[in-house]
């Protein structure tokens, strides 16, 4: 039992080592690191299939926010499957080196995939958020432009050796502020306009984000800016932010729409069953044999002949 259970340990770090582009990181996630990522990558995967599984409980007309949710984690389920394999990385010079012993070195371990993940979730949780509120559709896409501008400069930021790092960071937090500011005042206040559902499903799921999403610049600063904690640790601060900001914001969400109709927040989406132009394309045309072209004409959705909807 003890070798089966040997055989079946962590191997990734052995398998994808710490070089690459002909540098190694010397400050790198352990094992410890890389089972913390797979297990948050195994709960991503998890909270996705069930949010897919709840929309099958929905009329397809009313299941975008379950399919938003669902990409959200199946995204980061990918970004921590890649974490944890030690891939999607690149090791970059520590501009603040240490002596303590789990930061010493002089190349850091950076995942560009963390914001490559960032970079398609964050507007997709901003998607579900600002829909929820009604929020008009230019403050959406101007508030998810921003958001991809926060995303990019940490990601420069996190790359550059030299103290420039921190102008990026600034660009970043800036962005961050106005997102901000848009969920706990603008969002919220449409929000209230659509009655007490609305409104209690916004407030609970913007305070979150919002609180959360304040934490990550702490985070950054700790981790990929100054090199004070560890990559294991950077892994654990890092998961447990994503794992309450996706599948835990998800659930949240979805709990809150379970008595919003989509159509009252403006989301009144026609399904292809009852579009009665998507019926008439595929209405059997009676093996090319078209009806009299002479016959009584009329105007109430009736064939004229025995008063069944066509």
């Amino acid at each position: 039992m003890a070798s089966d259970l040997v055989a079946r340990a962590n191997h990734a770090l052995d398998l994808n080592g710490n070089t690459v582009n002909g540098a190694t990181a010397d400050i790198a996630i352990t094992t410890h690191g890389s089972d913390l990522y797979f297990a948050i990558c195994a709960a991503m995967g998890f909270a996705g299939f069930c949010f897919i599984g709840l929309a099958f409980r929905k009329e397809r007309r009313d299941r975008l926010f379950h399919y938003i949710t669902a990409a959200v984690v199946f995204v980061a389920c990918i970004a921590y499957f890649t974490m944890g394999s030690n891939l999607g990385f690149t090791p970059i010079q520590v501009e603040f080196p240490r002596s303590n012993s789990v930061v010493r070195g002089t190349y850091r371990e950076i995942f560009y995939v963390r914001y490559i993940d960032w970079f398609i979730t964050t507007p997709l949780l901003l998607l579900d958020l600002l829909l929820t509120a009604g929020m008009p559709w230019p403050t959406i896409l101007w508030t998810i432009l921003v958001d991809e501008i926060m995303i990019v400069t940490g990601l420069i930021g996190a790359l550059v050796v030299s103290r420039y790092k921190f102008a990026y960071f600034t660009f970043g937090c800036v962005a961050l502020f106005y997102i901000v500011y848009q969920l706990v005042w603008e969002a919220r206040r449409h929000a209230n306009r659509y009655g007490s559902e609305v409104s209690k499903c916004f407030t609970y799921c913007g305070s979150l984000t919002a609180f959360l999403w304040i934490l990550y610049p702490i985070a950054w600063g700790l981790c990929e800016g100054g090199n004070v904690i560890s990559p294991d640790s950077e892994a654990i601060f890092y998961g447990v932010l994503d794992f309450i900001a996706k599948p835990c914001f998800g659930a949240l969400l979805i709990w809150g729409h379970r008595n919003i109709d989509p159509a009252s927040i403006g989301m009144a989406i026609r399904d292809y069953d009852g579009d009665a132009i998507v019926h008439e394309k595929r209405a059997p045309h009676n093996n090319g044999i078209n009806p009299p072209l002479d016959g009584p004409v009329n105007t109430d959705g009736t064939n004229g002949v025995n008063g069944h909807q066509v």
